[in-house]
């Protein structure tokens, strides 16, 4: 009887440790798959960086750019292109969220090269 009392309460804590990394993890499909094509090239420098924001009431992903001059660009949850807040040759990004360093909340860095 203790045997299996022990190994239900391993179970059950197994699975809410699963359900809360489920929770917390809910990198959309579309953006693993950018991140993955990312990996499969060389290192950058600066290390590409992806992180997850609050915008405008939306879920958005800024992904860092592999070097000078360059947009860093945001997707949304359909990885649709939103804009370009930084980067490029003014550093000013592309003009269509200029207000992105003031609006936008920090939620989390999704993925930052470490290799």
């Amino acid at each position: 009887m203790k045997w299996f009392l022990a190994l239900s309460l391993f179970a059950l804590a197994s699975l809410s440790r699963q359900c809360t990394k489920q929770k917390i993890d809910k990198t959309p499909v579309c953006i693993q798959s950018k991140i993955d094509s990312i990996k499969k090239l060389p290192k950058w420098n600066p290390p590409a960086e992806v992180t997850q924001y609050t915008y405008n009431k939306k879920t958005v992903y800024l992904f860092s750019s592999p070097c000078c001059d360059q947009y860093n660009v945001v997707y949304d949850e359909n990885c649709q292109y939103l804009c370009a807040p930084s980067g490029g040759f003014t550093g000013k990004g592309d003009g269509r969220c200029a207000d992105f360093t003031e609006r936008a909340k920090l939620v989390r860095i999704v993925w930052k090269d470490d290799r």
